[in-house]
């Protein structure tokens, strides 16, 4: 592996292949061209690379607005928001949504700048996205206690753990 990388910077005197001993190290200009070509070729992948993952966010964020519109037309029918039926009013679920979609196009933007304050586009879409991470945390966290105790083998304790 390592013979291959240096042999790149390395041509022969007659252009044949045999014979390893005829190889002198290639000119600094030879070398700076070749060295500008992988970074052209590194920057349009990563811009190919971006395009796709910004793609995807995009289709995340159609995905939440249809959901946010679904929920609104017809609250709880989707399994997924219905699991807080009795914890969380609708609206607080679809602004919820919608503040998720929010963060993942502050992160679209940031990928699909080139400059330099994109990286701040991204750590707003992180900070966003922690916020909203939390607020599901919880109250998948609490769902699942919710539905713990309730299993609970002592009916008078689970009762009264419930009404917290």
């Amino acid at each position: 592996m390592a013979t291959t990388a240096t042999r790149r910077w390395w041509r022969r005197h007659d252009g044949g292949d045999d014979d390893p001993d005829d190889l002198v190290p290639m000119d600094t200009q030879e070398q700076e061209e070749l060295v500008r070509s992988l970074e052209a070729k590194q920057a349009q992948q990563g811009r190919r690379w971006r395009r796709v993952f910004a793609g995807f966010l995009l289709g995340y964020v159609a995905f939440l607005v249809y959901s946010s519109f679904h929920h609104a037309w017809s609250p709880w029918e989707l399994r997924y928001h219905a699991y807080f039926m009795e914890d969380l009013p609708a609206p607080m679920v679809i602004i919820a949504d919608w503040i998720a979609a929010l963060a993942c196009l502050f992160a679209v933007k940031g990928l699909l700048q080139n400059s330099g304050p994109s990286k701040k586009w991204m750590w707003y879409s992180c900070y966003v996205g922690i916020l909203v991470a939390i607020f599901w945390t919880y109250y998948i966290l609490r769902y699942i206690v919710l539905v713990n105790l309730s299993f609970f083998p002592f009916p008078c304790h689970s009762n009264a753990l419930l009404k917290y």
